[in-house]
């Protein structure tokens, strides 16, 4: 992925924290309210565009889930799109980088992850509350 130029979020407080991470090399100390957060690289679904996209970091036994909440928006986040469409992925955490495939989870095993990132950044339950859907949860596994 190195040979293609990245594109930050629009967003500034995200393009705010995507540039510390890149200039100082590790996602260490990157936070959202209080919790750490993991660096994404996605192909945009339409665009085919490379995107770095920081989540909130939710790992288990070296795997991660990936929540498409949206603070609980009725319409996933566009970056649910381009997952869905690019499946294989990189993902920063701390200094390590490696490559991901995700796949959406349902049913129990959709709950134990579900269970994880709540534990991991209790605002998801609340995101859940606000809307009607239920929010997409992913997990990546090293390839």
């Amino acid at each position: 992925m190195s040979d293609e130029t990245v594109a930050l979020s629009p967003t500034s407080w995200v393009q705010d924290q995507t540039k510390r991470i890149l200039e100082t090399g590790t996602t260490e100390g990157i936070e959202v309210v209080g919790a750490p957060i993991v660096l994404l690289t996605l192909r945009g679904a339409k665009s085919g565009v490379l995107r770095y996209t920081p989540v909130m970091r939710v790992e288990h036994e070296g795997k991660y889930a990936v929540v498409a909440s949206k603070g609980g928006a009725a319409e996933h986040p566009t970056w649910y799109y381009n997952i869905k469409a690019h499946p294989e992925f990189e993902l920063q955490d701390g200094t390590v980088k490696k490559t991901y495939a995700a796949r959406e989870v349902e049913g129990e095993e959709r709950a134990r992850w579900w269970e994880r990132a709540v534990a991991a950044f209790p605002n998801y339950a609340e995101y859940q509350t606000k809307t009607d859907r239920q929010i997409p949860v992913f997990v990546l596994e090293s390839k």
